[in-house]
């Protein structure tokens, strides 16, 4: 299927590893012009390259951290007339409510709902003078799903979450979507980190740990990240143009609710 977005324009938060960089290259194969951003100059450069060696949409590097006004500032600056925006940013760890202080959660909201309803801002009245826009919100299955040790991530994602619902309705007439991408175990660098824990907590081996993991997935298998990247590009696409406003499970058929 041809998604009609050959030469359309990407900034892809967050993209120099993980799902993040699964969504640039998926949407780079689709001949979009893709914005990448990370933290650490080598991986930024590894990426970048991977990206460039598939021979589609061109790509370009911005080291910055989107926490930050100068971060966001300067990803902005590096395609302020961007078609497509990817939200995406790295979750706060699993903890215990009694640990948490002030900071804790403050440090989640910055990353977690402040930074990508700025970079949202920043571009989407540029969407709708073009008629065309597409954000999505890699948030977590969390959202839908709240488990008390992910209360930093589902504080800050939840709120995100209605905040874009309540958007999303009024950008609807100009060709302007967003939507959220719900991520649980997909295999990644942030799914090892998890594998660590269960291996620190419960004392067992790597193997096993990712055994028992793959035990609580309704497909008995982590998700792919060609698997999230190929989903996002189609929530980027023409053809999703009348999907706004929703929260897109991406777990292995493992959520029990009906919505």
């Amino acid at each position: 299927m041809d998604l009609g977005l050959d030469g359309k324009k990407a900034i892809v938060c967050a993209s120099s590893r993980g799902l993040g960089k699964a969504c640039a290259i998926s949407l780079a194969r689709e001949g979009v012009d893709v914005i990448i951003n990370g933290l650490t100059e080598e991986r930024l450069a590894g990426a970048e390259a991977e990206i460039t060696a598939l021979g589609a949409g061109r790509v370009s590097a911005v080291l910055a951290d989107i926490n930050t006004e100068s971060g966001r500032a300067a990803l902005i600056a590096a395609c302020p007339d961007a078609d497509i925006l990817v939200n995406n940013n790295d979750g706060p760890p699993p903890g215990a409510f009694s640990n948490w202080q002030q900071a804790d959660f403050q440090a989640a909201i910055d990353a977690n709902f402040m930074a990508p309803v700025f970079m949202i801002q920043g571009l989407i009245e540029g969407m709708k003078a073009r008629g065309f826009g597409r954000i999505v919100n890699i948030t977590s299955a969390m959202v839908k799903a709240p488990r008390a040790p992910m209360g930093l991530s589902t504080s800050a994602r939840s709120g995100l979450t209605a905040f874009c619902k309540g958007l999303s309705v009024e950008v609807a007439p100009f060709n302007v979507t967003i939507n959220n991408m719900l991520p649980e175990r997909f295999d990644t660098d942030r799914q090892k980190f998890m594998v660590e824990m269960v291996v620190k907590f419960k004392g067992i081996t790597r193997e096993e740990a990712i055994a028992e993991i793959h035990e609580s997935i309704a497909a008995k298998r982590m998700g792919q990240p060609h698997e999230f990247g190929d989903a996002c590009a189609f929530l980027c696409s023409a053809q999703a143009g009348f999907i706004s406003g929703q929260n897109l499970q991406l777990d292995g058929g493992s959520y029990p609710g009906l919505i």
